[in-house]
């Protein structure tokens, strides 16, 4: 049995476009509430290693912290941006000169 499809006041259905990552693979991020394991033998700082199709309605990635010798799945509601300014990423040149 098939579903109907939305369709507009028009009677065309609606094409809805797929959901795009907010983060790109090698962009580093955090874990809003981490994984906070005690005591902690890494920052809790993850690079983006690759982007996973969605579960339910939130897309998925591949994160890993250098520190690590394994990767982790988590959501995209779960990360956000690290800030350039907190140094983690940067060469010893912007450390010491800032960014170019």
């Amino acid at each position: 049995m098939t579903t109907p499809a939305t369709l507009q006041r028009n009677g065309q259905p609606i094409r809805r476009s797929p959901a795009t990552h907010i983060f790109a693979v090698g962009q580093l991020v955090q874990l809003k509430n981490g994984f906070r394991t005690f005591p902690s033998t890494s920052t809790d700082i993850y690079r983006v290693t690759g982007t996973l199709p969605a579960r339910g309605d939130m897309l998925q990635y591949r994160i890993r912290n250098e520190d690590e010798r394994y990767e982790r799945v988590t959501t995209e509601d779960a990360l956000e941006l690290v800030s350039p300014s907190s140094g983690f990423g940067a060469t010893l040149i912007e450390k010491t000169f800032g960014p170019s």
